[in-house]
This record gives structure tokens, sequence and C-alpha cells, in this order.
């Protein structure tokens, strides 16, 4: 394998400035980098990039974690997050690594952060599946900066990025009671994190604009699985008399159309339905799903514009809070 001195030979130059090229560390003429370029593509030459980014102190690495879990169709939501986010950094010449929290456990979550940290990553994107985040303060440790997407869990400083769940919701139930629907079924995932929290305060105070009493009999909190979503729905039809049914994640959306699909429910002469996440089978369905879309891929966006301007300030002190707007799109279930 050739070497640096080796380089500097075939390219007639000397060493520090084979290192000056490599390194952007001093001027180097466009003719002289040029050798220099060529002699390392001739020798097949690879820089030491960890070295280099030892003594520049940086790795140009980002972890990223998020939960994906193998029965969840909502994954594609992460996914498009992660595409958002390599795309901004790679631009700016930064690579993520990226982890998954299949298990949803924390102490899973922490494991994966402690193997960041042995990898010198200069900074940490995460949806924690923890709604208390204290823990970062002894597994971070102010060494590099993180910003938070998807969820905005309490105890640790940094910057979140979120797509607009409250106002989501709150668009989705109150176009239901605008046609003329007052019995409106809730179906959302477990409480606790702040993306469900923030959907159901959403559902609430659209009732509450609207001079509806909150019935809790009309909520159903089940597990994001499509099982799930399905017999809330067959429980929420069997005890109450709804006429509209919101549901605030996508697989249960999709356990809930799948229920009502076998009753042969007419949707939206019998019920209206109105769903959270845009993907393709909510176009396909019978009538097309009437959903909630989230900014996805330019919530990545953001998150990696966040950290590059968190990495260029590291002594900047305050921290913020970026909503990116979500979008009705009205098919026929409502």
């Amino acid at each position: 394998m050739a070497d640096i001195k080796q380089v500097a030979e075939r390219a007639g130059v000397s060493i520090a400035t084979v290192s000056h090229v490599i390194n952007h560390t001093r001027f180097v003429s466009e003719s002289t980098k040029n050798k220099v370029h060529r002699a390392m593509e001739e020798l097949d030459y690879q820089p030491n990039s960890l070295a280099r980014s030892l003594r520049n102190q940086k790795t140009k690495t980002i972890g990223l974690i998020v939960p994906i879990l193998p029965s969840d169709t909502s994954n594609f939501f992460f996914m498009t997050i992660a595409q958002g986010i390599q795309k901004a950094l790679k631009r700016h010449g930064y690579q993520v690594l990226m982890s998954n929290n299949s298990t949803e456990e924390l102490e899973e979550e922490k494991e994966q952060i402690r193997l960041f940290n042995s990898k010198q990553i200069d900074g940490l994107i995460i949806a924690s599946i923890a709604d208390e985040v204290s823990y970062l303060k002894d597994t971070v440790r102010s060494h590099y900066p993180v910003v938070f997407i998807d969820r905005k869990p309490i105890g640790y400083n940094g910057d979140f990025v979120l797509a607009d769940g409250f106002g989501g919701s709150l668009q989705a139930v109150q176009t239901l009671i605008e046609r003329g629907h007052r019995r409106i079924g809730f179906i959302t995932g477990g409480l606790g994190i702040s993306t469900s929290n923030e959907r159901l305060n959403g559902y609430r105070q659209a009732l509450a604009e609207h001079g509806i009493a909150f019935d809790p009999s009309l909520v159903k909190v089940a597990h994001s699985n499509y099982e799930s979503g399905y017999e809330s729905a067959k429980e929420l039809l069997a005890q109450n008399e709804i006429t509209a049914l919101f549901v605030a994640n996508n697989v249960l959306t999709m356990g809930a159309v799948g229920y009502l699909q076998e009753r042969q429910i007419r949707i939206p002469e019998e019920l209206a339905v109105i769903g959270f996440d845009d993907y393709d089978w909510t176009k396909i369905t019978t009538p097309p799903l009437t959903v909630i879309r989230q900014p996805s891929f330019e919530i990545g966006e953001k998150a990696a514009e966040v950290m590059l301007k968190r990495i260029e300030n590291p002594d900047q002190a305050d921290f913020h809070e970026y909503r990116l707007p979500t979008m009705l799109v009205m098919r026929g279930s409502c």
C-alpha cells in the first residue's frame, strides 16, 4: 500500500505539501493540487481519514438513532427522515451512522449511544423512546450536540425538530366537525411520548372550540400494531354511536380500515374516516383515505441543518424548537 512519501515523490513535491492538500491546512496552487491528486490516484493512495479527523478533532460523522419495529409499517416515516438527514449532511462532507432501537428498550438506546461514543461522533440525532432523557447527562456529557426528532423528551438540553402533530390533529377533527359530526371516535398509540400526547390534545382542543364535551369512552389508547387498530375500531363501533373516526397513526389506521372493510361499513356514508400519515396504501382503499401528511423528509433536512449550525457554533447557548407544518390531504373518506 502506498504511503504519503511515495505520493510526494510521484508528484514531485514535499511531504508537507501533500499533507496540506489532503487536510486543506494551507493554500496550495491548483496545478500543484492536481499533481498531488493525480499521484494519489495512480498509486491508489487512501488518506487515513480517522487520523486526519483526530488531528482536526472532528470525525465528520453524525449518529442517528430511531425506533424501527419489524412489524410496524410506519417505519417508512423514520427511513424517510433518515434520507433527508443523509442528503443534507452529505452536501457538507458528513456521513451518518444509523442505529435502530428495534426493542424500544431504554437500555438498548443507551448502549447504542455508548457505541457511537467509541466512534467519536460529532453529534447525535435521536428519536428517543423515553419521555425523560436525563441519562444523557452521563452518557453524552455535553461532548457533542444533540438534536431530538419527532418527539420532545425532557431532561436534557438540545434542539427539537418536530412535525406539528397538535395542529394536524386539530385540523382533522375540525374538518369532521365542520361536516356535521359530533360523535367522533379517536384511536391513538400509547400515551406518554409527546407525539401521541399532542395528537390527543389536538383532538380535545377541536372539540372544545366547537362546544363539544370530551367523552373518554370515544377514545381508544392502543398498541401501535394492526391488530390493535382492528380491535379498537371494533370496540368503538360496538359501544358507541359514532359517525366519524380519527386515527392518530398509520399502522392503527390500517387496522381500523381493515375492520371497516371486513364489516362492509360504507365510508364516508356510514362512517367518515381520517388517518395520520400519507402512505401509498391510503390512495388505493375504497374510497381513498383522507389523511394528515407529515413532512418526514423535511424533518430530516431541518435536523441536519440544525446539527451543522450547532457544530459550527458550539458556544451558542439557546436551544430551539422547530415545528414543521402538517398537511390535510382531502380524498374520499370524509
